[in-house]
């Protein structure tokens, strides 16, 4: 195989541990009622999910196969949360307050959203970066470049979700919390957040004790954080 025909291949094999998630990510909407908070943040995520998988599949990220996986364990945390709800287990505690309101009344759509972001972003995803670190035997300097590749897929993403999930002009007098509660959060604040709490993890990950336990501090604060994102609002 010549060094052009590999391209196109290492695409592939990059892409589809992505391709699996995704699928998964589709089943999961195919059972949810639309309106159930997890299926919103589930459209979300999988609009995300896929945007990934095309760009991998153009050869955007400069290690591809990195990127790849970091993108396949980062899902898998999500699924995992899923499952073990469907299962009657607890999930991470960043994940509870979603899935306790998931069907609240009082609560939009826009804030299940973000509610689940905030808890993929602020925790499992600087947890996808050790994992990911770890399995490739590489620091977080060999995963920073297309972090920062992935974070413009992120904003261009966020920015979308607001404008489908905002509520239209004739109801602005009713949103006027809603409008504070999302202006108090920021995916770009998260994600700046999320790379300095898997640089802290990375350097802790020699002492197994210290970092069980950091790792736990941070599911708890994400969880608050999440908490609040999900106050209920409407009448």
């Amino acid at each position: 195989m010549t060094s052009t025909d590999q391209v196109p291949a290492q695409r592939a094999v990059a892409s589809a541990p992505v391709a699996e998630v995704t699928a998964r990510m589709r089943e999961i909407g195919a059972t949810l009622p639309r309106v159930d908070g997890v299926a919103v943040f589930n459209r979300v995520y999988l609009s995300v999910t896929e945007e990934l998988e095309r760009r991998l599949v153009a050869g955007h990220f400069g290690d591809r196969l990195a990127t790849g996986e970091l993108g396949t364990r980062f899902a898998r945390r999500f699924l995992d949360a899923v499952d073990a709800e469907a299962a009657g287990l607890r999930p991470p505690s960043c994940w509870r307050p979603l899935f306790r309101f998931r069907r609240h009344p009082s609560i939009h759509p826009l804030q299940f959203a973000l509610a689940g972001i905030n808890a993929h972003i602020g925790h499992d995803l600087p947890l996808a970066l050790v994992d990911t670190c770890r399995a490739r035997g590489v620091g977080p300097e060999a995963l920073e470049a297309d972090f920062e590749r992935i974070g413009e897929l992120l904003t261009g993403l966020e920015e979308r979700i607001r404008e489908d999930l905002m509520p239209g002009p004739d109801l602005l007098d009713v949103a006027d919390p809603l409008t504070h509660l999302i202006g108090s959060w920021s995916l770009e604040r998260a994600r700046c957040g999320a790379w300095a709490a898997f640089r802290a993890l990375w350097e802790l990950r020699v002492f197994d004790e210290l970092l069980e336990e950091m790792a736990k501090g941070l599911d708890a604060t994400v969880g608050m954080t999440g908490r609040c994102l999900l106050t209920p609002l409407w009448h």
